[in-house]
């Protein structure tokens, strides 16, 4: 796993959202900086606490002109449930092939109770208007990670 980190320029994509629009990365960095976020599945404890705590935190977020992106290898089904039943406020995008991940440096090797598999890493990176990874946030916990991007951000 080669993990991007800051001062990288952020690959480039297009995804399907929750609601089977393509979201491209460089139409939402048209409008200001992106948070690209990595969450390893829709509607788990951790996954939800970190989405609500970013949902939370929409208006500050906008103030800042920021664009939120959700990324996992959830189906858009799936990922339209999860925003629904969170009232989530921002996009939430399918990586089903983990092509993005990958190219994040994001995708590899976990343990989890003794059982060894492939998987996402929950990591985060703010990408500047110049496609420039500004911010790698890999220090976190799921309850605080808005507070981590808000403060990163102002």
């Amino acid at each position: 796993m080669n993990t991007l980190t800051a001062g990288d320029i952020a690959p480039t994509f297009t995804l399907q959202n929750q609601f089977d629009e393509a979201i491209s990365l460089q139409d939402c960095l048209k409008k200001g900086p992106v948070l690209v976020y990595f969450y390893p599945k829709a509607s788990t404890p951790g996954c939800t606490v970190q989405a609500q705590g970013l949902r939370d935190i929409k208006d500050a977020l906008d103030g800042l002109n920021v664009t939120v992106l959700g990324i996992s290898p959830d189906p858009v089904a799936k990922l339209q449930r999860f925003s629904d039943k969170q009232e989530l406020n921002f996009h939430l995008l399918s990586d089903e092939d983990h092509a993005i991940a990958d190219a994040f440096g994001v995708w590899g090797e976990k343990k989890f109770m003794g059982k060894i598999y492939d998987g996402i890493h929950r990591l985060s990176f703010i990408v500047g208007t110049d496609g420039k990874i500004s911010h790698f946030i890999n220090k976190f916990k799921t309850k605080d990670h808005h507070e981590v991007v808000l403060n990163l951000l102002k």
